[in-house]
């Protein structure tokens, strides 16, 4: 049986396709075109890089199926997975149950990144022995309790016995820690976490899936720096819901089912304890990217809001995509507007325009993601596929493709003929 995946639309774009100096150049995993659009939004990047860009706008206008979502894809990319980079739909603000604004607060806050740096005291060791006491259950007979358990960790210089709650035999038991292993304890908080096998070890089974690591130096308990980066929106949610795993936390979630709106009077909380980490110097804000596609499909109040928050200090680089000209905006009783997108936020945004794609770049086009999903085609069904990008559109084309998988093997001109007979563009 041969197991299949679902690939992404624009899962061959890995970069925007420029040099070093940013000027735009081919690459076989590039957008596609679009010369002066991708040196624009290499400049987006460079700035977003620098954090000059925060609290900035930019619009990405042009007709259906010219690569708006391709070039923002191509910015996600270059950022790289240090910068969050959130993508949305206009539409997704409405809901019965969460308001307009709060979809938009919750995907800006997504889009902020928190760089937290720590210093904790941990024990840092080679399992040498792992002793587990545990006693007769006196409601039950069955299953045993853990009384206590002892570990002792050794480094390169020295062994320390250990007396830990039984509370954390859950964690050791998920993780499957045996003598051996090296291990990290944080003496706060508890959190036991597995780093590999010692390389002591190396040499006992032939084939072993665990990595192996030296064994620690210095002493057992030694004080390191921790760096954890978390968004604003997972601060919001981790003091906006219990987390505990007792029976009134597992209670609330289950009477809870719908989401969880969160409060102004909170995110004012989680931001006055960023602030703290930031006077301290223990902590750095990286204002990443949000993406709205269909931005024409917000209303009056959310592009209100939105105006509000490029004016904040705080707020991430917020890019528009658009395939409107003058279009009604919603909520203004029939008022027109470019791209749908009220007159005093379009003030404060610069606009990339993507125009049409030529002929070549749409074989191109048509190569490359027959190539990222495995289909071939001989030359005559090729040249014959690439007219009907003309003759009716590219997305048309696009969405052919994996049918067209279906007939295996080369796909003839025949082929892609009754596909097109069967299925018709818009």
């Amino acid at each position: 049986m041969v197991k299949s995946s679902n690939i992404a639309i624009h899962s061959h774009v890995r970069s925007l396709g420029l040099d070093d100096c940013g000027n735009p150049v081919e690459k076989p995993d590039a957008v596609i075109g679009q010369e002066n659009a991708r040196e624009a939004a290499g400049l987006i990047v460079e700035m977003v890089r620098t954090k000059r860009m925060s609290g900035r706008a930019v619009l990405i206008s042009g007709p259906v199926g010219s690569g708006k979502t391709a070039l923002a894809v191509g910015i996600s990319e270059e950022l790289g997975a240090g910068t969050p980079f959130t993508s949305m739909s206009g539409s997704e603000v409405y809901s019965n149950e969460v308001k307009k604004t709060e979809v938009l607060e919750e995907a800006l806050r997504r889009s902020i990144l928190v760089r937290m740096r720590e210093l904790k005291d941990v024990y840092e060791g080679e399992v040498v022995e792992l002793r587990i006491v545990d006693e007769e259950n006196p409601l039950s007979s069955y299953p045993k309790r853990i009384k206590e358990m002892f570990v002792i960790l050794k480094t390169s210089k020295e062994s320390k016995k250990l007396k830990l709650a039984p509370s954390l035999y859950e964690q050791i038991d998920k993780q499957r820690i045996v003598n051996g292993d090296v291990v990290y304890i944080e003496v706060n908080s508890g959190v036991i976490k597995k780093l590999g096998r010692s390389e002591a070890h190396m040499n006992d089974f032939d084939l072993e899936a665990d990595t192996y690591v030296p064994i620690p130096k210095g002493e057992v308990l030694k004080r390191k720096e921790v760096m954890q980066s978390v968004t604003l929106h997972d601060l919001d949610m981790a003091n906006a819901r219990p987390s505990g795993q007792d029976m009134l936390s597992l209670v609330f979630r289950i009477l809870s089912p719908r989401k969880t709106e969160i409060t102004e009077r909170l995110r004012g909380d989680v931001n006055r304890m960023v602030n703290g980490y930031l006077e301290n110097g223990n902590a750095e804000i990286v204002p990443g990217v949000l993406f709205i596609d269909e931005v024409h499909m917000l209303d009056v109040e959310c592009f209100t809001f939105l105006h509000k928050v490029i004016e904040s200090p705080l707020s991430p680089t917020i890019i528009f995509a658009s395939n409107k000209g003058m279009a009604p905006i919603k909520g203004s009783d029939g008022l027109l507007g470019p791209f749908g997108i009220t007159k005093d936020l379009l003030d404060r945004i610069v606009i990339i325009s993507v125009k049409r794609n030529p002929d070549e770049a749409n074989r191109e086009i048509i190569r490359r993601r027959m190539k990222e999903e495995g289909l071939e085609m001989d030359d005559d069904a090729f040249g014959f596929f690439v007219g009907l990008s003309t003759s009716r559109s590219l997305r048309y084309c696009i969405s052919l493709i994996p049918l067209l998988k279906t007939y295996g093997g080369c796909v003839s001109v025949r082929n892609v003929e009754e596909v097109a007979e069967l299925f018709h563009d818009s």
